[in-house]
């Protein structure tokens, strides 16, 4: 079989890898769109990343999928977007005539995730990011291309946040964290990055009932699937995004970008990633 008549094929690059999901939502849109491909994962230690990359289509690849520890590394060995050198990480490369591009769809998968939860969300002046690592990059670049206002940024660490704001100008505004709560009343939007409330983690502790009543509030993380932050926003009446809306939706623009055709979000594709991932919680 000539390279030309090979089923098109990506992978998932990461250092570890094997409990990423996506290759359950690419194989299921491969299977529904009637696509003949494949998607695999290839765990690949740091040292042997760049000769990996360097040598992805070789190995038989159209494009791939990168996670940590590799999401900064490869921005030096490919062709970044604007988004990417922005965000400082990518997470979707692909050929393009010939040379190796660089995206980061966390961004889209952000932001296309709260327009189908909450559509009407960027009528908010003002928004309240929690977290600065490389989740609250992503973020905060997306609402800046939405036009929100002002986004403030809050973390344990006040300097991450101060570098965001070095980062992304005027607009982002650095909170110590003890300070977020007062910020509560004016925001219409508030987002988590962190790790809190994730399973095994510490829970958020945050006052919803300072929100507006027309605030949304979304939150990265999607394990559990109903994090106690979206539980208690939703007590609240608040709409609410989660984690693992972000997850599905910011696959969709890679598998368009290798296959050709551009996927759907479906409630079918949710439900299967929905019942993998409880599979997989211990009892």
């Amino acid at each position: 079989m000539s390279d030309a008549t090979k089923p098109r094929a990506a992978c998932l690059i990461g250092w570890p890898a094997a409990h990423s999901r996506s290759p359950l939502i690419h194989h299921h849109w491969l299977r529904h769109l009637g696509i003949e491909g494949g998607y695999t994962i290839e765990s690949v230690p740091p040292e042997e990343v760049a000769d990996f990359v360097m040598n992805l289509s070789r190995r038989g690849y159209i494009g791939a999928n990168v996670t940590i520890p590799h999401k900064e590394r490869v921005l030096k060995l490919t062709a970044p977007d604007r988004r990417a050198r922005a965000v400082g990480a990518a997470n979707t490369l692909w050929y393009d005539h010939g040379t190796l591009r660089a995206t980061n769809t966390d961004v889209e998968g952000f932001i296309d995730n709260l327009d189908h939860c909450a559509p009407e969300w960027d009528q908010a002046d003002d928004a309240l990011v929690l977290g600065a690592g490389g989740s609250s990059r992503a973020v905060v670049f997306g609402l800046l291309e939405r036009d929100i206002k002002h986004v403030y940024v809050a973390n344990r660490s006040i300097e991450r946040a101060r570098e965001m704001a070095k980062l992304f100008g005027e607009r982002v505004i650095p909170l110590a964290w003890e300070d977020a709560a007062s910020k509560l009343p004016q925001v219409s939007l508030l987002v988590n990055t962190t790790s809190l409330g994730m399973k095994r983690q510490p829970e958020l502790v945050i006052d919803l009932g300072l929100l507006p009543p027309e605030a949304v509030v979304a939150d990265l993380v999607y394990v559990p699937l109903e994090t106690p932050l979206l539980a208690a926003a939703r007590a609240r009446g608040l709409r609410t995004a989660d984690g693992l809306g972000m997850l599905l939706y910011q696959a969709v623009r890679g598998f368009e970008l290798w296959f050709g055709q551009r996927p759907d979000v479906t409630p079918e594709l949710r439900a299967e990633v929905e019942a993998d991932l409880m599979a997989a919680l211990p009892a």
